[in-house]
Order: C-alpha cells, then structure tokens, then sequence
C-alpha cells in the first residue's frame, strides 16, 4: 500500500488543530516518532508531553489535564493503551466521564513484523465494553485526518484506532462524518457487507467483483463500533436479506459480533464474519500478506459472500 498511512495523515490533522485551538494537548509514552506525535511536539513543545513507557501514568496525567479544562490526546499502541492501560481507562476516563481522547496507534495487524504480542486485535472489545466509551475505526487516511477535529469537539471519552500503515482509499473528502452514523458506500439488494477500518476498502473491491457476476452488493462503513448505526443495519438486513461482515480484529467482540446482537434483537438475517478467528498470528513481510494468511483477504469477503447467499436462498 502506498497510500498515505493513517497515522501520518493523524499527526498532520493534530498539528492543525493543533493551530486552531490553544486547549489541545499532546500525550506520548515515548513512541512519538513512532505514533508520528511529534510533529505535534515540534510545533507546541510547550503543549506536549512525553511521559515515557507507562501508559497507565499518561492516562492519568491526561485525566488531570483534562479536569484542568485542556483537550488531552493520548498517543500509544493500541494493543498496550487497550490492555496495559485499561484499568486506568475504565475507572479515571470511563467512570468519571473525563475529556479524553485516546488516539490508539498500530492497530489491527499493522505492526507486522512485531509479533502477537504488538498486535491490537482484542482492543476494540475492551473498548466496547467500556461505559461511556465511543470507538472509532477510520476507513483510510483522510478520514482519519476529517476525525480528528470531530473527536476534539465531542464532549466525552472517544477511542480513536489508527493503523500504521495506509489503507485503500475509499474516503471522499467533504462527506459528512456523524459519531453514531454509518454510511452507505455502494447501493445494492443481493446482500450487505458491513465493514470498518481496512476492511472497507477490501469489502469494495470484493463487492466490484460480485457486479461482474451479477451480485448485487450494498457496502455500509460503519466507522462507529460504539454507539452503533442500529437503524442502518437492521435497515440494511430486512432489504437484503443477508449481511457479511468484515474488520481487522478478533471476531470476538468487535463489529460483527456488534452486528450479530443487533440482528438477534431486531431483524433475523443469515450472516458471516471476517475477522481474526481466536488465535494469535505471527509476523510477516507485509501487513497486507498478513492479512491475507489471517482470513482477511478479498478472497475471504467474496467465499462469505456466496455462503451467507446460499443460506439466504435456503431459508427463503
């Protein structure tokens, strides 16, 4: 992928703000050339704050800055902001409803030649399980730039995921962007595929290959895991029939078992899901060859896509 990565597109976004709006602070635990902070830290030296490797002590300090009346983001890994911090999460940003923003870097499979333990494949389950918590998963570089100013404007906690590498671009800048609102990517009746983050873009090349074959497919970004576009889903489900969803994490607790509680509690549809199965994936040469041997591919989409129809046909 050569497109811009999301984090760059974030550092940038955060510079701009940045220049905009004085309350806006900076948090790093040593990772700033990594999480790309530091461009944030070169321009407001005085705004940023490096608290080195201990993710639980930034989150606190964020937490006072925040009570303080600044707009705290905090940068780190996602796989150690959602675990090694978490207890600091729930209990400083979550119950006490504090002005956090978590920009949670290196997510997903990203950080493919690091190994499981750097993997973030489990960080939007916690999340999601968290009171008061709103999770986030861009699509691709611009729109993880458009978030940016969105989330700072938001009153409340918001975990913001962040690949290290680019994704396919399927952004249209100047769309509208709503916390709580997907959006409809590409029109269809056949079936749905539900995606968010990298999988987006895969889901529409796979739903470009099902036209050539006379499949009709709808593709809904749902870019907010956390509160989820009920109505578009259900929405989605009941004019369809079928649904496949896709994301770069664990199938445990993440989109699609978010999907599947929704259809089990409004509208009864067949469904797959593309995701991690419960394992831990080893490093790679590429993220997207690691994708590829995790059940990510468009090749992945496109076999879920003629399963959930057959089982579509069967039941009608």
């Amino acid at each position: 992928m050569n497109e811009m990565s999301m984090r760059a597109a974030y550092g940038k976004a955060l510079v701009k703000l940045g220049e905009i709006d004085p309350k806006i602070v900076a948090l790093d635990a040593d990772t700033s050339s990594s999480t790309l902070a530091n461009s944030f830290a070169e321009h407001f030296p005085d705004r940023f704050f490096n608290i080195g490797i201990a993710e639980p002590c930034m989150v606190d300090v964020a937490v006072g800055l925040a009570l303080g009346g600044l707009v705290p983001f905090v940068n780190a890994f996602s796989a150690l902001l959602a675990v090694r911090a978490l207890e600091q999460i729930r209990s400083c940003i979550c119950y006490a409803g504090t002005n956090v923003k978590l920009a949670a870097s290196y997510a997903g499979l990203s950080d493919f030649k690091d190994g499981a333990t750097h993997y973030a494949i489990t960080d939007i389950a916690n999340m999601r399980a968290l009171p008061g918590m709103t999770v986030i998963v861009p699509a691709d570089a611009a729109e993880t730039a458009e978030w940016v100013p969105l989330i700072a404007a938001f009153d409340g906690p918001v975990f913001l995921r962040i690949n290290r590498a680019g994704a396919l671009p399927v952004h249209t800048p100047g769309s509208a962007l709503e916390i709580g609102k997907g959006r409809t990517l590409r029109s269809g009746d056949d079936l749905t595929l539900v995606a968010a983050g990298t999988m987006v873009g895969r889901s529409m090349q796979a739903a470009e290959q099902l036209e050539k074959e006379g499949i009709h497919a709808r593709l809904l970004e749902i870019h907010t895991i956390k509160p989820l576009d009920r109505e578009l889903i259900l929405q989605a489900a009941e004019e369809t029939g079928a649904l496949v969803c896709a994301e770069e994490h664990s199938v445990i607790g993440g989109l699609g078992s978010a999907v599947a509680e929704t259809l089990a509690e409004g509208y009864s549809a067949p469904m797959e899901r593309i995701g991690i199965r419960d394992r831990f994936c080893p490093t790679a040469r590429s993220v997207d060859s690691l994708m590829d041997a995790c059940g990510l591919s468009v090749a992945d989409i496109l076999a879920a896509a003629f399963r959930v129809l057959e089982r579509k046909q069967q039941a009608s």
